[in-house]
């Protein structure tokens, strides 16, 4: 039986020493070629104008950038830390232009409706105080015909999958967050709970993968 939730935080990663560890962290998932961009990709986002919510450093929409010609990005972060982490990434990637960091809460995104042509996350979810406001602030900003993109980490994970990911997870100091993270995660059905109550019902898929899951959809045209 899945344990109950338990929630980690709602405040985002806040703190010099917390962001520094969570961007080597995210940096060595890049270098392994682990960061969920495929799933952005096969999930029809490859064009337009997109907004990462909780983008944290920022290394999974710059590599998606990087991977797509005559995309813009805009990110949405409620810690100016990671902004600051995030804007040094994408002078490093030699990508400023085509992206910009903008703080504020995802529950009320400062962004007109209808303005993006895809709205993508990852490993953000957990952390949304509530979840329904968010997916229904994704509703809004997209475009009609948008598509979007969630994905996160889910508490069933299978217990091998678990100690595995505990393993590989360096610095070693990040483990203990891991876990905290792998217990704020949604099922599978409880999303489907929670999004069968949002605008995006009916034009959503939601599955298991072995490390966590993935929601994907486009608005109606």
């Amino acid at each position: 039986m899945t344990k109950p939730r338990v929630v980690e935080t709602t405040e985002g990663i806040q703190g010099e020493f917390d962001v520094q560890m969570y961007d080597d962290m995210a940096r060595r998932l890049r270098d392994k070629g682990w960061m969920e961009t495929s799933e952005v990709l096969k999930a029809g986002i490859d064009s337009g104008l997109a907004l990462e919510v909780s983008p944290g450093p920022g290394y999974l929409g710059l590599e998606w950038l990087k991977k797509t010609d005559g995309t813009a990005l805009e990110g949405l972060d409620i810690s100016l830390e990671m902004i600051r982490v995030a804007e040094r990434n994408a002078m490093e990637y030699g990508l400023s232009d085509r992206v910009k960091y903008i703080p504020g809460d995802a529950m009320q995104m400062p962004f007109e409706n209808s303005r993006f042509d895809a709205v993508f996350s990852n490993g953000a979810l957990h952390e949304w105080a509530e979840p329904g406001r968010v997916f229904g602030e994704i509703h809004r900003v997209l475009k009609p015909g948008g598509r979007f993109c969630v994905t996160d980490l889910r508490r069933d994970i299978n217990p091998i999958m678990k100690w595995l990911m505990w393993l590989a997870t360096s610095p070693k100091a990040i483990r203990p967050g891991l876990i905290s993270s792998i217990n704020a995660a949604y099922t599978v059905r409880e999303m489907v709970g929670l999004l069968e109550g949002t605008e995006l019902r009916g034009c959503y898929t939601a599955r298991s993968n072995p490390a966590g899951l993935v929601i994907t959809g486009q608005e109606p045209a």
